[in-house]
């Protein structure tokens, strides 16, 4: 799925794309921010920024839609290099992706925001609480990477193959290989080093915001033994699993992972990060 719209953003040479929904954000409410991983791009985020966009309770009767808010504000991106935007001429750090992240936020007036990254992109998430701990109010981690015991290239290729052949249906890595394909080896490797050193178990230290950290429970790149230690590392952190479901979570159980960051996010802002452990 792509999403329409899209706009090109440029900041320190780098130039990626925006998507938005329901701009500007309702006052006091901080909007979403989904960040994809190396490789792809928006476009396996796109089932869960047009879930997250949609007012809660849309399938309820009438009388109960009228009871609830109306859609959250979701930025998506296409960072640069990944979803047919320009390739950087260099190699780009975590540091520096986030960074373009928080220059882009800053131009469209966003004050606060949740923000959702997805295997590598929970690192750029990460880098952003980091960065910006006056705009990141929370901090999803969706199949986090890289497993400190599991630090090897061909590990992580063989656990993505894995992945591939027993966990995903063939609309998933239709998705995911294509966006593979168009970002091209040469630069999927050269993040992919960038990647493998980042040092998300201790960065995830400093993050004192709430942090929910999100799988699915056939998820063979991030264990649950890694995903619950991260959650447990940060000052304050949460784990939550999708049974049944594996590395792309968020493209095939999107209610659950919607309903999960919303219902999270609310306890969180009420001053404690538990979430509800698993759901179907």
């Amino acid at each position: 799925m792509r999403l329409a719209g899209g706009t090109a953003v440029t900041v320190n040479g780098l130039t990626g794309r925006l998507y938005s929904a329901n701009v500007p954000a309702a006052m006091g409410q901080p909007a979403y921010v989904l960040l994809h991983g190396i490789g792809v791009s928006h476009r396996y985020l796109a089932r869960l920024h047009m879930e997250l966009a949609c007012p809660e309770g849309q399938n309820e009767p009438p009388e109960e839609q009228y009871r609830q808010a109306e859609g959250a504000t979701v930025y998506s991106f296409d960072l640069p290099g990944f979803g047919g935007t320009p390739r950087p001429g260099r190699q780009v750090t975590v540091g520096e992706y986030a960074a373009f992240v928080a220059a882009v936020l800053a131009e469209r007036g966003v004050a606060s925001c949740i923000v959702v990254g997805h295997s590598m992109g929970a690192q750029f998430a990460v880098e952003l609480a980091l960065q910006a701990p006056g705009l990141v109010t929370r901090t999803v981690l969706m199949g986090p990477v890289v497993d400190p015991a599991r630090r090897s290239a061909a590990w992580h290729a063989l656990a993505l193959t894995r992945d591939a052949l027993f966990s995903e249906p063939p609309s998933a890595n239709a998705v995911v290989f294509t966006d593979y394909f168009r970002a091209g080896m040469r630069w999927y490797v050269t993040e992919l080093r960038v990647m493998m050193e980042y040092p998300l178990d201790t960065r995830i230290r400093g993050v004192a915001q709430p942090v929910l950290v999100l799988r699915g429970g056939r998820d063979p790149i991030a264990r649950r033994p890694w995903c619950e230690l991260l959650a447990a590392q940060a000052p304050d952190g949460a784990f939550a699993e999708v049974r049944g479901r594996g590395h792309v979570v968020q493209e095939t159980a999107t209610e659950d992972v919607a309903r999960i960051i919303r219902s999270w996010a609310g306890t969180a802002a009420e001053g404690s990060a538990a979430a509800g452990g698993s759901t179907a």
